[in-house]
């Protein structure tokens, strides 16, 4: 029997590495074609259905927040609390975006107040941000759908979904120094570029094509780094709390906060550029 050679065990490592690099390259994109058909009604939607869909994903990423930060420590057993704190949540949001006036922005202290108890003492701080944040970001989807229309949403989408894809692809290829390996080790300064890059071609494909005004050339790419941070914040909570997904709700993706903790945070700093009239209006 013949034993490979050093050159052959090269290839051979190489081989491999290369396929373990895209195992999860199949799953990622089933699930993300589901993910895609499920974001694009949502997208498209209107009125009490986009409110009860976001609702409903806010409810999720909570419910997914607290297990992180309290109740999946083994000196908790009551595995219900989670859940009830999700359906809290979910109600809080649907109460913020159906109940009129600015007073129901008050109600996001409830999910906060109630989750306390049962968070671990050294992770407070982190479930109370990250509730304030999921809560805004949620808001902020159907403030901005309804107030700038379905173009400005899209952009913002858009922009969140190919700085992704991008950072993703060009990361995994051409690899090289990581962005911030002490928080997030797979993010590369190569797909983090990438990701900047993407976005200013798609804002200046869009102004090029007269539907959108010259400031979202400092925009896009801003609404890019948002999002990358909103990734890595949820990597920082990962890491901190010792685990590799939020949850296993979506093959190849984990859970609900790592899909969209990107989404989370360019919304986040929309909202923000809304509140400040600095956000423009798309194809208006």
């Amino acid at each position: 029997m013949s034993r490979d050679g050093p050159q052959q065990g090269r290839l051979r490592g190489a081989l491999q590495r290369g396929r373990d690099r895209w195992a999860d390259l199949w799953p990622r994109v089933l699930s993300g074609a589901v993910l895609a058909v499920l974001g694009l009604l949502l997208l498209f939607s209107s009125g009490l259905w986009i409110r009860l869909g976001v609702s409903a994903a806010v409810g999720v990423m909570i419910w997914e927040l607290a297990r992180l930060t309290g109740w999946r420590h083994p000196e908790f057993h009551s595995p219900r609390h989670p859940v009830l704190i999700a359906i809290l949540s979910g109600l809080v949001m649907l109460a913020m975006l159906v109940l009129p006036g600015d007073w129901p922005m008050a109600l996001a202290l409830v999910p906060m107040i109630a989750g306390w108890p049962g968070t671990h003492e050294h992770e407070r701080p982190a479930y109370l941000l990250f509730t304030l944040a999921i809560l805004g970001a949620g808001y902020g989807l159907v403030v901005i759908r309804e107030v700038m229309g379905l173009p400005t949403l899209a952009w913002i989408v858009g922009t969140v979904v190919l700085s992704d894809l991008l950072g993703y692809f060009v990361g995994r290829k051409l690899g090289g120094p990581r962005f911030w390996p002490a928080i997030s080790p797979k993010k590369t300064w190569s797909g983090t570029i990438a990701g900047w890059a993407g976005a200013l071609v798609l804002a200046l494909l869009l102004v090029l094509a007269g539907q959108a005004p010259w400031p979202v050339l400092v925009l896009g790419p801003l609404l890019a780094l948002a999002g990358q941070f909103g990734d890595i914040a949820e990597s920082w909570l990962k890491r901190r709390v010792g685990v590799k997904d939020s949850s296993d709700l979506i093959p190849g993706h984990g859970g609900a906060m790592d899909r969209f903790d990107a989404m989370s945070g360019a919304l986040l700093v929309a909202l923000v550029l809304l509140i400040g009239n600095l956000l423009p209006v798309i194809g208006g």
